[in-house]
């Protein structure tokens, strides 16, 4: 089986990449399998500069092909903020629920089209420190009142995407996956893998 290094340690965030590359034959592995891996510092200006930098630094360090990807939250009427900050907005103690009660907080007084939303997701990949392949995806929506649903984790409770009524948190994976900024990026993602391992069987 190919395996396949996934720059990472959201837990959440690996299932739902182990989930969209199922059925390709290949393995995802988490960073938590190696040993002495440094964290990497998510200082671009975008999510493709944050990609970047994640699979390269990985694939510096191990010798297998490194999947990296940066994502978030951008709100038009908060001049795209959180952004690249999406994991850090409420500051450094930060989780998801402190992070969605600043963005509501933030929201309170827009209405209408003033709380239109996308979730963007850049995927990067790369081997021996030379980046083989980037995927991008997004999708759009509008931020509602107030939480709804347990599932996903992030903003999913508060993102609508366009056409539905209800949030990410209310989807099941399955169907979260067809129509997400990561699913869209993961698709487009999997051409370049297999591509890769044609070439480097």
């Amino acid at each position: 089986m190919k395996k396949l290094v996934v720059a990472t340690r959201n837990s959440k965030k690996l299932i739902e990449i182990k989930r969209l590359l199922r059925g390709t034959g290949i393995r995802a592995l988490s960073l938590d399998e190696f040993d002495n891996l440094p964290k990497v510092k998510e200082d671009g200006a975008t999510f493709r500069a944050n990609a970047k930098k994640k699979a390269l630094e990985i694939s510096r360090r191990i010798d297998l092909p490194v999947l990296a990807d940066d994502s978030g939250l951008e709100v038009p009427a908060l001049k795209n903020a959180p952004g690249i900050n999406s994991a850090r907005y409420a500051g450094p103690s930060q989780n998801d629920k402190r992070n969605i009660a600043k963005l509501l907080k933030s929201m309170h007084t827009l209405t209408g089209r003033k709380r239109r939303a996308r979730f963007r997701c850049v995927i990067a990949i790369s081997r021996g420190a030379r980046v083989v392949g980037i995927a991008e995806g997004k999708v759009e929506g509008r931020i509602s009142t107030q939480t709804e649903g347990d599932l996903g984790f992030g903003y999913d409770p508060v993102f609508v995407p366009y056409g539905f009524k209800k949030t990410f948190a209310e989807f099941s994976s399955r169907a979260k996956d067809r129509i997400s900024h990561r699913g869209r990026a993961l698709r487009e993602s999997k051409k370049i893998i297999r591509r890769y391992f044609q070439r480097y069987p």
